[in-house]
């Protein structure tokens, strides 16, 4: 599959809407306060929501997130100021708005959910999605094994998410990854989880990942300590042999330690921070990343708005790595 980005036909590159032209508490509450459009069509990378949060099994309010997080974005500004990356200078992004979830079916909801991925990714759009809770994961990556084959995954989570059932049922938040594992969606030595940590039921949580290829990077591991000598080897594990394999980032907000992202449904204590966040995105740069989620922001349960703001930049820093962004010198 080809790594080129689809051609913006010399149409000028949307910006995001700067605090000088109208106050940042003004106007319709996009990502970045971007151009909203109905479709990825034109769009070499896109903002979507998904507001959906049927699968949680503690906390739920994760449909909230993707509102809460287009809020908490206006104070976002289009130039990366650490990185010099500035993606509106060479990308047509866009916010595409929410894929219309069922709030009363589960299953109607993964269909709908893989449906609409099917027509974002048509024309090779670089999806960065908002959540919703995690169960998302796995209906995006059957519309992304559709396009690209079995795919590489940084993800980065205090649960591996590879039960293979929570109270019976098969679809849940902490389901996703065993589902796309049994479904050949995965390039398994191509998968990175990094921050797993917590109490289980089973002391082989964890192994069962290692056992199907996956390198799991537990919390511990992170403690005290840059990642960035990690990611080094998290970018030459993922991209493959050919150097340009397809990836796609899943983040957790409860990868952090909820000191840093308390509004969220599983909470786990000894997390990264948001430094080591950052560290794992930037990381990425380089990889052909073909998508990236932001999940399980459950804004009831911050008030204030921080983890909302954390997920936002994250968000932004996911598009700043994704390919054909510009760099100032």
């Amino acid at each position: 599959m080809s790594n080129a980005l689809p051609t913006t036909d010399k149409k000028p590159l949307n910006q995001p809407l700067g605090g000088d032209v109208v106050p940042r508490f003004a106007g319709i509450a996009t990502m970045m306060r971007l151009p909203f459009q109905e479709t990825s069509d034109g769009l070499d990378a896109c903002f979507v929501g998904v507001p959906f949060d049927l699968g949680t099994s503690n906390r739920s309010g994760a449909r909230f997130g993707p509102r809460q997080v287009r809020s908490e974005s206006v104070l976002l500004r289009p130039y990366n100021m650490a990185t010099r990356a500035a993606p509106f200078d060479s990308l047509q992004v866009a916010d595409i708005g929410d894929v219309a979830t069922n709030a009363y079916n589960i299953f109607d909801s993964i269909d709908r959910i893989e449906t609409a991925y099917d027509a974002i990714i048509a024309n090779g759009c670089r999806p960065i999605t908002i959540g919703g809770d995690h169960t998302i994961a796995w209906p995006i990556l059957r519309a992304m094994h559709k396009r690209y084959g079995p795919i590489g995954v940084v993800h980065v989570d205090a649960h591996a998410d590879v039960n293979d059932t929570m109270g019976g049922e098969k679809i849940a938040h902490g389901t996703p990854f065993r589902r796309a594992v049994e479904e050949g969606l995965l390039d398994c030595q191509r998968v990175v989880q990094i921050g797993l940590r917590g109490t289980g039921y089973h002391a082989d949580d964890f192994d069962w990942c290692r056992q199907q290829g996956f390198r799991v990077v537990q919390a511990e591991e992170c403690w005290h300590k840059s990642l960035a000598p990690l990611m080094k080897e998290v970018i030459e594990r993922v991209a493959g042999p050919s150097g340009d394999a397809p990836v796609y980032l899943s983040f957790d907000i409860d990868g952090l330690d909820p000191s840093f992202a308390p509004g969220t449904g599983t909470p786990e204590i000894g997390g990264l921070t948001v430094q080591q966040g950052l560290e794992i995105i930037r990381g990425l740069r380089g990889l052909n990343l073909v998508g990236a989620d932001i999940v399980e922001i459950s804004p009831p349960y911050d008030p204030q708005g921080t983890t909302a703001l954390v997920g936002a930049n994250l968000a932004y820093e996911m598009l700043c790595v994704m390919p054909g962004v510009a760099y100032r010198s």
